[in-house]
């Protein structure tokens, strides 16, 4: 499995993914779409699939001694840890923009705990129809993120409008850190159960899709 990962990133990796990273620091913006930030590493994805299918990279990776269940899973952990590097280094913007003199976004969702959840569920959702979709046709690149950005695109919308009109995101979620740390810590842990729900549902609905094809 270490091997695998490392083919990941040495060979699959697209040179965009690091740059996509950095857009963390978008959390600084005034009044943005926060959620688009985690947008970007779903099209850090994109271009690593479509970068692969362009590559041969599936079909390099069956030549190796290594079971078709390995390929895809080798292909989630990098999807995972990319996701937990881009949260992971939102996490300074996130804290320096809770610190900075400005009120809070007016388009949603602040900079907050509660933002780091409910990005873990738009995460998990792109990973759940993105990867369904991909591994039914490994070629067919596009049409499986058209497909997993729709649905994170409805997310957004509905968990930006909730930030306006449903009162326990507007009155308690969506409010600067430390305020209501307790129930933006709950929903922190949903999020968190939620993606890792959505994602290994994602993996295993992969494997059983791919290691019956015949390649």
């Amino acid at each position: 499995m270490k091997n695998v990962l490392k083919k990941e990133l040495l060979l699959a990796l697209h040179p965009t993914a690091p740059l996509f990273l950095l857009l963390s620091a978008m959390l600084l913006i005034p009044n943005y779409p926060y959620y688009v930030v985690f947008f970007y590493n779903a099209l850090a994805i994109f271009f690593t699939c479509l970068l692969g299918r362009e590559n041969n990279d599936v079909f390099y990776s069956l030549t190796l001694p290594i079971p078709k269940r390995d390929i895809v899973k080798g292909r989630f952990a990098f999807v995972v840890l990319l996701q937990v590097a881009q949260l992971v280094i939102a996490v300074p913007f996130a804290l320096l923009r809770q610190q900075m003199p400005l009120p809070g976004t007016q388009v949603g969702m602040d900079a907050n705990i509660a933002l780091f959840g409910l990005s873990l569920i738009l995460m998990g959702l792109f990973n759940l129809v993105f990867f369904a979709i991909y591994y039914k046709d490994i070629n067919k690149v596009g049409t499986a993120f058209a497909w997993g950005s729709a649905v994170v695109f409805v997310y957004i919308c509905i968990a930006e409008a909730a930030a306006h009109v449903v009162p326990f995101f507007r009155d308690v979620l969506d409010t600067k850190d430390p305020q209501n740390l307790s129930a933006k810590l709950l929903v922190l842990a949903i999020g968190g159960l939620l993606y890792a729900a959505f994602t290994l549902l994602a993996y295993r609905r992969a494997v059983q899709t791919f290691e019956v094809q015949d390649l």
